[in-house]
């Protein structure tokens, strides 16, 4: 239904048009976002979890980015597994731009990852994971019972040993902090 209602859509006037390459969905919950990014990066598409912009909140914190060339096959593949977004949005403004969800704070020694409500800190220099917070889900302590103290490459991969919003989060946070030590090495530091 929403890929009829998407392909009948009101394209607007051309002249003077700004130019949009990206777009968003927005699903009911959470579980739905997990499923497709899953199913979409299993099958190659290059998406990315995000915030949504205050604009189109729907009660789950979490959207997918993807680039508008790919809309109609992404769209067929979601409807044929049956986890249709309640909308999809083109980015065409600022203001509907989705929102990273990571932000990384560099306390000297130690660098901190957070992705929605889930920090990870490490130590720089052993690549320890030294803290675990956020987040208000019941796996938090046994997550973080299980990582605290391991190295990022010795530590379990949240999403294998966390089942709720927090552990996902967790693995983003995971992920997030594994790419940038992969940098911080590569430049030598």
């Amino acid at each position: 239904m929403l890929l009829r209602t998407l392909l009948r859509r009101d394209k607007g006037n051309k002249s003077g048009r700004q130019k949009v390459d990206r777009g968003f969905l927005v699903f009911e919950n959470t579980t739905e976002v997990i499923m497709a990014e899953k199913l979409l990066k299993s099958q190659g598409f290059p998406v990315e979890v995000k915030g949504p912009p205050q604009e189109v909140r729907s009660g789950c914190d979490l959207v997918i980015e993807f680039s508008l060339i790919e809309e109609l096959k992404i769209l067929r593949l979601l409807e044929e597994t049956g986890i249709e977004p309640l909308q999809l949005v083109p980015v065409s403004s600022p203001l509907l731009k989705p929102v990273d969800i990571f932000r990384v704070k560099d306390f000297g020694r130690f660098l901190m990852v957070r992705a929605a409500n889930m920090k990870l800190t490490v130590d720089k220099e052993t690549l320890t994971i030294v803290n675990v917070s956020g987040g208000g889900c019941p796996d938090v302590p046994y997550l973080a019972a299980e990582m605290i103290g391991k190295t990022l490459e010795s530590a379990p991969n949240p999403n294998e040993i966390g089942h709720t919003l927090c552990g996902y989060a967790l693995q983003l946070a995971y992920e997030e902090m594994k790419r940038h030590q992969a940098v911080r090495l590569s430049e030598g530091g």
